[in-house]
């Protein structure tokens, strides 16, 4: 058994996968999942596990370059926007349009949905290399 890091076997082997510019998707449980995508399902109820808590939880297992969202989650959940800002203020954050953004998630390595119910609560983390 794993001491540290992510104890879910399916989010630690995506994680393990990725190659540098791969990326994947943290949703909230509303988030459409095309498909032929890998779906890893962690919402057990409304707001159980939320987008912030698996969003830490990825961040302290995997090197992130790069961070995406949807220009609306700047008027429609401010909270979560600045929570993204703050936590990746050191890398790249790039802000595309939410038809945009479900767009990129085709060619997520895996999509983490959450029990998060607050409007565009997702982020696509880009990897990056510890080099």
């Amino acid at each position: 058994m794993k001491r540290y890091g992510i104890l879910n076997s399916d989010i630690s082997k995506v994680l393990s996968d990725l190659g540098h510019t791969d990326f994947i998707v943290i949703a909230d449980a509303g988030l459409p999942i095309a498909e032929g995508v890998k779906k890893i399902d962690l919402a057990i109820k409304p707001g159980m596990p939320s987008f912030i808590d698996v969003v830490n939880a990825v961040e302290e297992d995997m090197v992130i370059e790069k961070v995406i969202m949807a220009t609306e989650i700047e008027d429609r959940n401010p909270d979560h926007a600045n929570y993204l800002k703050d936590k990746f203020a050191d890398k790249e954050i790039e802000h595309v349009s939410h038809k945009e953004f479900k767009h990129l998630t085709k060619q997520a390595k895996a999509v983490i949905r959450t029990g998060e119910i607050t409007p565009y609560a997702n982020c696509i983390l880009q990897s990056g290399v510890f080099f």
